[in-house]
Protein backbone atom coordinates (compact mmCIF):
# COMPACT_ATOMS: atom_id res chain seq x y z
CA UNK A 1 0.00 0.00 0.00
CA UNK A 2 1.88 2.37 -1.26
CA UNK A 3 1.54 6.62 -1.25
CA UNK A 4 4.01 8.84 -2.74
CA UNK A 5 4.28 12.52 -3.23
CA UNK A 6 3.04 11.59 -7.04
CA UNK A 7 -0.05 10.29 -5.55
CA UNK A 8 0.00 13.66 -3.55
CA UNK A 9 0.33 15.82 -6.26
CA UNK A 10 -2.52 14.36 -7.95
CA UNK A 11 -4.93 14.43 -4.90
CA UNK A 12 -4.15 18.28 -5.05
CA UNK A 13 -5.00 18.43 -9.14
CA UNK A 14 -8.47 16.19 -7.46
CA UNK A 15 -8.92 19.54 -4.91
CA UNK A 16 -8.44 22.06 -7.42
CA UNK A 17 -10.73 19.92 -10.32
CA UNK A 18 -13.71 19.88 -7.11
CA UNK A 19 -13.26 24.13 -6.22
CA UNK A 20 -13.54 24.98 -9.82
CA UNK A 21 -16.90 22.76 -9.46
CA UNK A 22 -18.39 24.62 -6.72
CA UNK A 23 -16.58 22.89 -3.56
CA UNK A 24 -15.85 25.49 -1.35
CA UNK A 25 -15.20 24.00 2.36
CA UNK A 26 -12.01 23.66 3.04
CA UNK A 27 -12.51 20.93 5.39
CA UNK A 28 -13.68 18.92 2.40
CA UNK A 29 -10.82 19.69 0.39
CA UNK A 30 -8.40 18.71 2.67
CA UNK A 31 -10.27 15.52 3.06
CA UNK A 32 -9.91 14.80 -0.41
CA UNK A 33 -5.89 16.20 -0.19
CA UNK A 34 -5.87 13.61 2.90
CA UNK A 35 -6.93 10.09 1.60
CA UNK A 36 -5.33 7.84 -1.02
CA UNK A 37 -8.10 7.34 -2.92
CA UNK A 38 -5.84 5.05 -4.97
CA UNK A 39 -5.75 2.82 -2.28
CA UNK A 40 -9.61 2.25 -2.44
CA UNK A 41 -9.94 0.60 -5.66
CA UNK A 42 -8.45 -1.95 -7.99
CA UNK A 43 -5.27 -1.58 -8.64
CA UNK A 44 -6.16 -1.81 -12.72
CA UNK A 45 -7.96 1.82 -12.05
CA UNK A 46 -4.92 3.21 -10.44
CA UNK A 47 -3.82 5.36 -12.93
CA UNK A 48 -7.55 7.23 -13.27
CA UNK A 49 -7.76 6.82 -9.18
CA UNK A 50 -7.55 11.13 -9.02
CA UNK A 51 -9.91 11.72 -12.26
CA UNK A 52 -13.75 12.64 -11.13
CA UNK A 53 -14.81 9.89 -11.82
CA UNK A 54 -16.48 6.87 -10.27
CA UNK A 55 -15.24 3.85 -10.89
CA UNK A 56 -16.32 -0.20 -10.46
CA UNK A 57 -15.68 -2.16 -6.91
CA UNK A 58 -16.45 -5.62 -5.85
CA UNK A 59 -20.45 -6.81 -5.73
CA UNK A 60 -21.55 -4.49 -8.70
CA UNK A 61 -21.00 -1.85 -6.94
CA UNK A 62 -19.24 1.55 -7.40
CA UNK A 63 -16.71 4.09 -6.13
CA UNK A 64 -18.54 7.31 -5.76
CA UNK A 65 -17.66 10.24 -7.81
CA UNK A 66 -15.12 12.35 -6.22
CA UNK A 67 -17.18 15.24 -6.66
CA UNK A 68 -20.10 13.45 -5.02
CA UNK A 69 -18.69 12.54 -1.53
CA UNK A 70 -17.37 16.14 -1.81
CA UNK A 71 -20.93 17.81 -2.71
CA UNK A 72 -22.87 15.39 -0.38
CA UNK A 73 -19.90 16.37 2.71
CA UNK A 74 -20.19 19.60 2.53
CA UNK A 75 -23.82 19.99 2.13
CA UNK A 76 -24.43 18.11 5.57
CA UNK A 77 -21.73 20.59 6.83
CA UNK A 78 -20.43 18.19 9.14
CA UNK A 79 -19.17 19.36 12.89
CA UNK A 80 -16.39 17.89 15.10
CA UNK A 81 -18.22 15.31 17.03
CA UNK A 82 -21.33 15.26 14.68
CA UNK A 83 -23.23 11.71 15.44
CA UNK A 84 -23.62 10.71 11.63
CA UNK A 85 -25.27 7.33 9.88
CA UNK A 86 -23.93 6.08 6.35
CA UNK A 87 -25.97 3.92 4.52
CA UNK A 88 -23.58 1.78 2.09
CA UNK A 89 -20.29 2.01 3.24
CA UNK A 90 -18.92 0.68 -0.14
CA UNK A 91 -15.66 1.09 -0.58
CA UNK A 92 -15.15 3.18 2.53
CA UNK A 93 -13.98 6.49 0.97
CA UNK A 94 -16.97 8.88 1.68
CA UNK A 95 -16.42 7.15 5.20
CA UNK A 96 -12.75 8.22 5.32
CA UNK A 97 -14.27 11.65 3.96
CA UNK A 98 -16.59 11.78 7.42
CA UNK A 99 -13.63 10.31 9.50
CA UNK A 100 -11.36 13.20 8.06
CA UNK A 101 -13.84 15.47 9.16
CA UNK A 102 -13.89 14.45 12.64
CA UNK A 103 -17.73 12.91 12.42
CA UNK A 104 -18.51 10.01 14.77
CA UNK A 105 -19.55 7.84 12.44
CA UNK A 106 -21.41 4.73 12.00
CA UNK A 107 -21.78 3.25 8.82
CA UNK A 108 -24.07 0.46 7.30
CA UNK A 109 -23.33 -1.87 4.29
CA UNK A 110 -25.90 -4.80 2.97
CA UNK A 111 -23.26 -6.63 0.47
CA UNK A 112 -21.67 -9.14 2.71
CA UNK A 113 -18.55 -9.02 0.27
CA UNK A 114 -18.14 -6.04 0.69
CA UNK A 115 -18.21 -5.50 4.58
CA UNK A 116 -16.02 -7.73 4.67
CA UNK A 117 -13.17 -6.08 2.64
CA UNK A 118 -13.81 -2.92 4.01
CA UNK A 119 -14.50 -3.55 8.04
CA UNK A 120 -10.63 -4.79 6.87
CA UNK A 121 -9.11 -2.33 5.02
CA UNK A 122 -10.70 1.33 7.28
CA UNK A 123 -8.58 0.51 9.94
CA UNK A 124 -5.36 -0.57 7.93
CA UNK A 125 -5.19 3.23 6.76
CA UNK A 126 -6.12 4.29 10.68
CA UNK A 127 -9.82 4.87 9.70
CA UNK A 128 -12.09 3.59 12.71
CA UNK A 129 -15.69 3.68 12.63
CA UNK A 130 -17.56 4.07 15.72
CA UNK A 131 -19.14 0.83 14.51
CA UNK A 132 -19.33 -0.98 11.34
CA UNK A 133 -22.90 -2.83 10.33
CA UNK A 134 -23.51 -5.27 8.32
CA UNK A 135 -27.15 -4.97 7.50
CA UNK A 136 -30.19 -3.25 5.68
CA UNK A 137 -29.87 -0.12 5.40
CA UNK A 138 -33.96 0.80 5.32
CA UNK A 139 -33.67 0.61 8.60
CA UNK A 140 -31.35 2.66 9.87
CA UNK A 141 -30.03 2.01 13.30
CA UNK A 142 -32.70 2.42 16.19
CA UNK A 143 -30.43 1.21 18.46
CA UNK A 144 -27.74 3.94 18.16
CA UNK A 145 -30.61 7.11 17.26
CA UNK A 146 -30.36 9.87 16.96
CA UNK A 147 -27.98 11.10 14.69
CA UNK A 148 -27.05 14.80 13.41
CA UNK A 149 -26.61 13.83 10.20
CA UNK A 150 -27.68 11.13 7.82
CA UNK A 151 -26.08 10.27 4.24
CA UNK A 152 -27.51 7.75 1.84
CA UNK A 153 -24.69 6.74 -0.92
CA UNK A 154 -26.62 4.81 -3.17
CA UNK A 155 -30.20 5.48 -5.24
CA UNK A 156 -33.54 5.23 -2.84
CA UNK A 157 -36.85 4.30 -4.38
CA UNK A 158 -38.14 6.20 -1.68
CA UNK A 159 -37.47 7.74 1.15
CA UNK A 160 -37.11 5.38 4.21
CA UNK A 161 -38.92 6.94 7.48
CA UNK A 162 -36.85 4.62 9.40
CA UNK A 163 -34.37 7.42 8.63
CA UNK A 164 -36.39 10.52 9.27
CA UNK A 165 -37.31 9.10 12.69
CA UNK A 166 -33.88 8.59 13.79
CA UNK A 167 -32.75 12.10 13.01
CA UNK A 168 -32.34 15.03 16.17
CA UNK A 169 -34.13 17.91 15.59
CA UNK A 170 -32.51 20.45 13.40
CA UNK A 171 -30.80 17.13 11.50
CA UNK A 172 -30.02 16.95 7.89
CA UNK A 173 -31.09 13.26 5.92
CA UNK A 174 -29.48 13.62 2.55
CA UNK A 175 -30.68 10.96 0.15
CA UNK A 176 -30.42 10.43 -3.72
CA UNK A 177 -34.30 9.49 -4.67
CA UNK A 178 -35.27 7.83 -7.95
CA UNK A 179 -34.79 5.20 -10.28
CA UNK A 180 -31.95 5.33 -13.03
CA UNK A 181 -31.18 8.94 -11.99
CA UNK A 182 -31.67 10.37 -8.85
CA UNK A 183 -32.73 13.98 -7.22
CA UNK A 184 -30.55 14.70 -3.93
CA UNK A 185 -33.00 15.07 -1.37
CA UNK A 186 -32.08 17.12 1.42
CA UNK A 187 -34.63 16.89 5.01
CA UNK A 188 -34.20 19.37 7.84
CA UNK A 189 -35.82 18.22 10.95
CA UNK A 190 -37.58 20.89 12.48
CA UNK A 191 -39.46 19.37 15.15
CA UNK A 192 -41.20 15.72 16.02
CA UNK A 193 -43.13 15.63 13.12
CA UNK A 194 -42.13 18.31 10.46
CA UNK A 195 -39.24 18.46 8.04
CA UNK A 196 -38.06 21.05 5.55
CA UNK A 197 -37.08 19.48 2.08
CA UNK A 198 -34.89 20.83 -0.35
CA UNK A 199 -34.01 19.08 -3.93
CA UNK A 200 -30.53 19.62 -4.87
CA UNK A 201 -30.08 18.29 -8.27
CA UNK A 202 -29.59 15.42 -10.19
CA UNK A 203 -27.07 12.44 -9.17
CA UNK A 204 -26.71 8.85 -10.80
CA UNK A 205 -25.67 6.04 -8.16
CA UNK A 206 -25.77 2.42 -8.10
CA UNK A 207 -29.46 1.43 -6.34
CA UNK A 208 -29.94 0.93 -2.36
CA UNK A 209 -31.43 -2.76 -2.22
CA UNK A 210 -33.50 -4.28 0.56
CA UNK A 211 -32.50 -7.19 1.91
CA UNK A 212 -29.81 -8.09 0.01
CA UNK A 213 -28.23 -11.22 1.56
Amino acid sequence: MKDTSKHQGLRNQLASILQAKGITDEKVLNAIRNIPRHLFIDSSFESHAYQDKAFPIAAEQTISQPYTVAFQSQTLNINKGDKVLEIGTGSGYQTAVLLELKAEVYTIERQQELFKKTSLFLPKLGYKPKKFIFGDGYKGLPEKASFDKIIVTAGAPYVPKPLLAQLKVEGMLLIPVGDKTQIMNLFIRKSAKEFEKQELGDFAFVPMLEEKN
